[in-house]
């Protein structure tokens, strides 16, 4: 049997849960999830100034909103500390690496020298040959010893093959002077022990690989498989920044984007399944593959988002769709619907999804069911309520106290009303429109009625009829 994929999303915590770094989770997600695999979570807390459980808390509550949900306990990286020690002190007992003497002031004095005489800054050590018994007793660093000749290729699943010759490779320092494990060791360690197969990330850690693969020699571990993924770009072609709009996951969900579209959309931002835009959460998990990843950066695209989102809201259960729209006005701190609007919402959604792109669309168009009388009537719905439309609309009650309740009797009714006044029904919509819901542009009138029930009906029009 081939061995079971284990993925993993690996974030610092920055405080939200970056968008690129979203559809970095979702990639790991669908290979994993794909192949009855483990998609694992680890936060990568080592740079305790700018860690908190704040911004932890950001990432975990993005990826609960992307419905991404992990195998086994988060695990911290800063917490593993001690066993990256471990490797490095393995690795310098075996004589894979060396006890570093020199200074920072040291090395930026090398520096300095080699970028005046134009030569490469890259330090080499003279400590990597020195026996033990001319080692002073100071402080020093552990650095791993790179290979001095030939060449290293990053076997990619995205960008190919990709080769750096050794001679570009310093002796990275794997523990600093004060013990502490550096981010490039912690890295490889974390995923080793983590069973991670496949290191599904952003292609700005491409020239990372090439470093951190001296590690996983040195210690004779497997080297996962590498896909490293371009990153996102804004819609002029630069890197995805603030002046683009929202970063994170979370702004998103605020701004009223429902989960399964969102996903749909990062799926689709650099990854192609032949021509298919809309897909479901299934259907993607069949058909991700690293193959299907482009080499160039994808770029964001916020009518896309909105189009993809409109037919995923247009599909959704009802139920599902009120509870994921309740969050959205919790997340966008916005008042909770009472029980009786929540009902009357999940009652209209019939008439409420088709083409709402957005949840505050949906909500303005379900502004019928969710007022209450007397109802606030907006500057359009007044105009409509002019002298001749009231009187017609008085005649007009007795008919529907005793119309069937039903769309079709309903529209019967009004059609047979209308023509008895010498009119069509067009002429009514628009002052219907205006009692039933306070707004000029709503679902069908019909609709509203079969939504609102006989007896509300007939209280909004006698609200204005007298």
């Amino acid at each position: 049997m081939s061995q079971p994929v284990v993925t993993r999303f690996a974030p610092s915590p920055t405080g939200f849960l970056h968008i690129g770094g979203a559809r970095t989770a979702l990639f790991n997600w669908l290979y994993a999830r794909g192949r009855g695999g483990k998609f694992l979570l680890r936060i990568e807390d080592t740079d305790r100034a700018r860690s908190t459980p704040e911004a932890t808390a950001a990432i975990l509550q993005g990826m609960a909103w992307l419905g991404l949900d992990h195998d086994g306990e988060v695990v911290s990286q800063f917490e593993g500390a001690a066993r990256h020690a471990e490797v490095a002190h393995q690795l310098l007992a075996e004589g894979k690496a060396y006890k570093c003497f020199s200074t920072q002031d040291e090395i930026a004095a090398f520096r300095e020298a080699a970028k005046a005489e134009g030569k490469s800054t890259l330090f080499h050590s003279p400590w990597r040959d020195t026996p033990e018994s001319e080692h002073p007793d100071a402080p020093f660093a552990i650095r791993i010893k790179a290979p001095k000749d030939g060449e290293t290729t990053i076997r990619d699943e995205v960008q190919g093959d990709v080769t750096i010759k050794n001679a570009q490779l310093d002796d990275m320092i794997l523990l600093r002077s004060d013990g502490t494990p550096v981010y490039m060791l912690a890295v490889v360690v974390d995923d080793h022990d983590m069973g991670v197969t496949h290191v599904i990330r952003g292609d700005d850690h491409l020239m990372n690989a090439a470093r951190q693969m001296m590690i996983y020699e040195a210690m004779g571990w497997d080297v996962p498989v590498y896909a490293h993924i371009p990153l996102i770009h804004g819609s002029d072609g630069k890197k995805l920044s603030k002046r683009h709009g929202a970063l994170g996951a979370q702004e998103y969900q605020a701004m009223g984007y429902p989960a399964a579209g969102m996903r749909n959309y990062l799926a689709r931002l650099g990854w192609s399944h032949g021509d298919d835009e809309f897909f479901t959460d299934t259907q993607a998990k069949e058909w991700f593959d690293l193959s299907g990843i482009g080499k160039s950066p994808a770029r964001f695209d916020t009518k896309k988002l909105e189009n993809l989102c409109g037919q995923h809201i247009a599909i959704a259960e009802d139920a599902a769709l009120r509870q994921e729209i309740e969050a959205y006005l919790e997340a966008a701190g916005q008042p909770a619907l009472s029980d009786v609007q929540s009902q009357g919402l999940e009652r209209a959604m019939f008439c409420l999804k088709d083409r709402a792109k957005t949840f505050p669309e949906l909500l303005e168009k379900a502004h019928f069911v969710l007022t209450s009388r007397p109802l606030d009537r907006d500057a359009k719905a007044e105009k409509a309520l002019d002298s001749v439309s009231l009187g017609i609309l008085g005649e007009l009650t007795p008919h529907l106290q005793n119309a069937s309740w039903s769309r079709d009797e309903l529209e019967a009714a009004l059609n047979e009303f209308a023509a008895a006044k010498d009119t069509k029904f067009g002429k009514l919509a628009g002052p219907l429109r205006a009692v039933l819901a306070g707004r000029a542009v709503t679902p069908s009138v019909f609709d509203m009625m079969i939504c609102l029930g006989r007896e509300e009906t007939l209280a909004r029009l006698k609200d204005v009829t007298g």
